[in-house]
């Protein structure tokens, strides 16, 4: 029978060795981190009070970016607009390309945007807006209860253009399109049934798919 004491120390002095040879033949694996895209701002290239409908837009597309495998780190537009104040106000912005170097030479701009880490600022501008109606649909209450009888339709077109400027190179990288036009309907036969044509969400699916094909985030 082995003295379990000798077992013990015999253990101990292996047991050094033993893990170091583990530590040099066996290296843990990394975790994969998340692949971190260039940074960029959306900025719309008119400031009309009480626009949700182009609020709702940028939002969407900002999502939109994020949800492949590359996420850019996304500039807040408003926050971006008041640090960089007054210089991207509709009566100082740069209107094209060509007004970079100027636009980078004013003061605070060019150390903001390099100390932020902008690379690509990306021009926002269209609407969705409803280009035809039609059809009759009314509502009554009686002693037998209530219904609507008839059918409603209209007809939305959503019409979006997205311009990426290089901040690095100060040069216009190009434009995309994007252009959702759809019917929606009411039908009634006492209970009203809406079929919406959600032209504004599709609009933001093109147009973001597009700039991700454009700035390789897939």
């Amino acid at each position: 029978m082995i003295n379990r004491e000798k077992a013990l120390r015999w253990m101990r002095s292996i047991a050094p060795a033993v893990l170091l040879g583990l530590a040099a033949g066996v290296a843990p694996a990394a975790a994969p981190a998340d692949e971190q895209a260039e940074s960029l701002v959306l900025l719309r290239t008119s400031y009309l009070a009480g626009n949700r409908t182009e609020e709702a837009f940028v939002s969407c597309v900002s999502k939109k970016l994020r949800s492949g495998a590359k996420r850019p780190n996304i500039h807040p537009e408003r926050q971006f607009v008041d640090e960089l104040y007054p210089w991207l106000e509709p009566r100082t912005m740069p209107r094209e390309s060509a007004d970079l170097s100027e636009f980078m030479g004013r003061p605070g701009v060019g150390e903001a945007i390099r100390r932020k880490g902008v690379r690509y600022m990306v021009w926002l501008s269209g609407q969705t807006l409803r280009e035809g109606s039609g059809g009759s649909l009314s509502c009554a209450a009686g002693p037998g209860g209530a219904g609507c009888f008839g059918v409603a339709w209209w007809q939305n077109n959503s019409e979006y253009t997205a311009s990426v400027w290089d901040m690095n190179e100060l040069s216009d990288m190009g434009a995309m399109k994007a252009n959702v036009r759809g019917t929606s309907v009411i039908p009634a036969l006492v209970i009203p049934v809406p079929i919406i044509a959600r032209t504004r969400e599709k609009a933001c699916d093109s147009l973001a798919s597009q700039l991700r094909d454009y700035l390789e985030l897939d």
